[in-house]
């Protein structure tokens, strides 16, 4: 449920792709999330790719038409990106999360369930690798699996600059991720 009618018509803006929409969300939170980044181990470039991916996260949710905002704007994506960016910590490891008590104990069929989960959701991912074509496969690899650089990448593919190649590599995760969903959802069927 949405308080705020201003907050409500960003949504459904940004839910129809409307670039004022857009702006108005970067502007108004972009400076909160990459202060929050930078001040956890992170980098500018860090907080541009984990907001890139909030925005991402908060526009599949305005366009399925089910979203209701429980709670101001602000912190829904305060939460994706803090989420967001502990995941990314914990894969590259500056960030390990401590055991206490009771929670460091999973059981075994717990913790089994858990694992073939990830392998069905690992092999459903290179499925969606595989059919997702050139350059988008070979940029996403670069990125993410050799850690090169945008200048790097921006070099290696052709791009006149960085910047060219980060928004290459937004548009080749937008197609993996509806790839990958869309196959996803088939075998859950």
């Amino acid at each position: 449920m949405t308080f705020d009618p201003i907050e409500k018509a960003l949504l459904e803006g940004l839910a129809r792709n409307d670039r004022q929409a857009t702006t108005t969300i970067y502007k108004e939170h972009y400076g909160m999330i990459q202060t929050m980044i930078i001040n956890n181990n992170g980098s500018a470039d860090d907080a541009r790719d984990i907001f890139q991916e909030a925005m991402v996260v908060l526009y599949e949710k305005a366009k399925s038409g089910q979203f209701e905002l429980s709670c101001q704007l602000k912190t829904y994506i305060y939460s994706v990106c803090r989420r967001l960016w502990l995941k990314r910590l914990s894969q590259i490891q500056k960030f390990v999360p401590e055991l206490d008590g009771e929670n460091a104990w999973i059981s075994v069929e717990e913790d089994m369930e858990q694992h073939e989960q990830q392998n069905h959701a690992f092999h459903q991912m290179e499925k969606a690798m595989n059919s997702l074509g050139e350059p988008c496969r070979s940029l996403l690899d670069a990125f993410y699996l050799q850690k090169k650089t945008m200048v790097e990448i921006a070099s290696a593919f052709g791009y006149t600059n960085a910047d060219n190649a980060k928004t290459q590599k937004y548009k080749c995760l937008t197609r993996l991720k509806k790839i990958f969903f869309a196959h996803y959802k088939t075998l859950d069927v």
